[in-house]
């Protein structure tokens, strides 16, 4: 079953890669994603606030850069 992604839904993958895990955070309405990794002792919390923070500014650069760029299709 497939479904419209809501907006502010994000996906989450944890995947641990030797003593680090890395944490993709994807954005379902643009498809945005980013990646950061930490250390395997830290809380999961942590490293999902982390992943997410650095995604909503990721979200709000490209956001901002497309509002300024002027319609390359426009006369």
């Amino acid at each position: 079953m497939s479904r419209e992604p809501r907006p502010g839904e994000i996906y989450l993958e944890f995947r641990q890669v030797g003593q680090q895990v890395k944490v993709t955070a994807i954005d379902a309405a643009t498809g945005i994603e980013v990646s950061t990794f930490g250390p395997v002792s830290a809380a999961e919390e942590d490293l999902k606030r982390l992943a997410v923070r650095k995604l909503k500014r990721r979200v709000e650069q490209v956001s901002a850069a497309s509002r300024s760029r002027p319609d390359p299709t426009l006369y």
